[in-house]
């Protein structure tokens, strides 16, 4: 069965930290480029950090920058998402999601993360 599974999401203080798994089964995630999306309470998905599948290179949106860090672990088939200093607009559910050329996307359940003190 093709899936992804996010997990590590959980409250924290603002300034906290907290790191996000996504784990592939019945693909392999290194073909894949892996994106992180959030969606805050009442509000759209925004795209918040991606990885390639071949050079592994990262992009992220400005408010993120320098705080979060996304990889991947193609021996797991797992993607991370490190998010470091915590703010309160943070708070979000966060969705992975993996796309490789010729493939449709796959789509995680979610984890949410909640920042607050």
């Amino acid at each position: 069965q093709v899936q992804l599974v996010e997990s590590g999401g959980g409250l924290v203080q603002p300034g906290g930290s907290l790191r996000l798994s996504c784990v592939a089964s019945g693909f392999a995630l290194t073909l894949y480029t892996v994106y992180w999306y959030r969606q805050p309470p009442g509000k759209e998905r925004e795209l918040v950090a991606q990885i390639t599948s071949v050079s592994g290179s990262t992009k992220y949106t400005d408010p993120v920058k320098d705080r979060f860090t996304i990889s991947r672990d193609n021996a797991k088939n797992t993607a991370y998402l490190q998010m470091n200093d915590l703010k309160p607009e943070d708070t979000a559910m966060y969705y992975c999601s993996a796309k490789s050329v010729g493939d449709r996307a796959y789509w995680g359940q979610g984890t949410q993360v909640t920042v607050s003190s």
